[in-house]
């Protein structure tokens, strides 16, 4: 049985895509999309060329890339029973000094690696090495669930869509930092800044945005989305924000930091002063937690 795909539309998508029936039951089948290489919806053998290409950037990730990796191993694999289109996995070492290369070669996928500390770096790094269609970013230390793959091929469906985002999902331990953090979502929703645990591009798309900005050390994802909502007006598409599913994304920053640094280093207006200050983000980049 085929992944049911649903969507409620929102006014961005409204004027981009044609009208589908409002039955949740009603499967939809992806059209002819030479992006997608669908054609009139026959499905090609997995000899064919990769048509999802999953990109990992990790920098000292040994303890949760395992993980990571296994539930992804299941999304490939409800993607693959779906569509039967191949899909690969790209883990980039950023420089690691653990055992996060030696995990990802055990887990047999294809190991990238980049010596500069730099997130934005990395994705670009595993998108050169892709060979997919489609690019999905995911973080090393986000589980997601096996529909992600599948649910990321239908919001493509629509030509007119260039890419998205899968709402990620914090479980910090402390209360202050849930409310706080809803309170954030919020906010971001209002200003249009989508978080990189989980964002997906049409290749031809991402090279035409110029990829990740390599001279940001934070906030290089809802930067990134920026440019991509920028280029759909342009074209007259749309960027999705999936929100049926959700990826859980790893809240260890906001249990091990003292609340007056979550405050301050998510605080707008400083990542917008320093995000390209490596000096600012030693969180990151010397002293991240683990």
């Amino acid at each position: 049985m085929r992944y049911t795909c649903w969507r409620k539309p929102d006014k961005e998508r409204a004027q981009a895509i044609p009208k589908y029936s409002s039955d949740p039951d009603e499967k939809i089948h992806l059209r002819s999309s030479p992006a997608l290489n669908v054609t009139n919806g026959r499905q090609p053998p997995m000899s064919n060329p990769v048509a999802v290409s999953i990109i990992i950037p990790a920098f000292n990730e040994a303890e949760f890339l395992g993980i990571t990796l296994e539930y992804l191993r299941a999304a490939q694999c409800h993607f693959q029973e779906q569509y039967h289109f191949a899909s690969e996995i790209i883990v980039v070492d950023n420089a690691s000094n653990d055992e996060t290369a030696e995990i990802a070669r055990q887990q047999e996928v294809i190991v990238a690696h980049d010596p500069i500390r730099n997130i934005a770096r990395a994705r670009n790094t595993g998108a050169r090495r892709a060979r997919g269609d489609v690019l999905v970013f995911i973080d090393a230390d986000t589980i997601v669930p096996e529909q992600t793959i599948t649910r990321i091929w239908c919001a493509l469906e629509s030509p007119s869509c260039l890419g998205g985002v899968i709402e990620p999902l914090y479980q910090p331990t402390r209360r202050f930092m849930r409310l706080y953090l809803a309170a954030w979502r919020w906010y971001g929703r209002c200003l249009r800044m989508s978080q990189g645990p989980a964002q997906f591009f049409r290749q031809q798309s991402f090279e035409k945005i110029g990829g990740y900005d390599e001279s940001l050390y934070v906030g290089e994802d809802v930067e990134c989305i920026w440019r991509l909502r920028k280029l759909a007006r342009q074209r007259g598409g749309y960027v999705e924000s999936i929100q049926d599913i959700a990826v859980r994304a790893s809240s260890r920053r906001f249990d091990q930091w003292p609340t007056w640094r979550v405050l301050l280093w998510t605080n707008p207006l400083f990542i917008a002063l320093f995000w390209r200050s490596k000096k600012a983000w030693t969180g990151w980049y010397k002293r991240p937690p683990r």
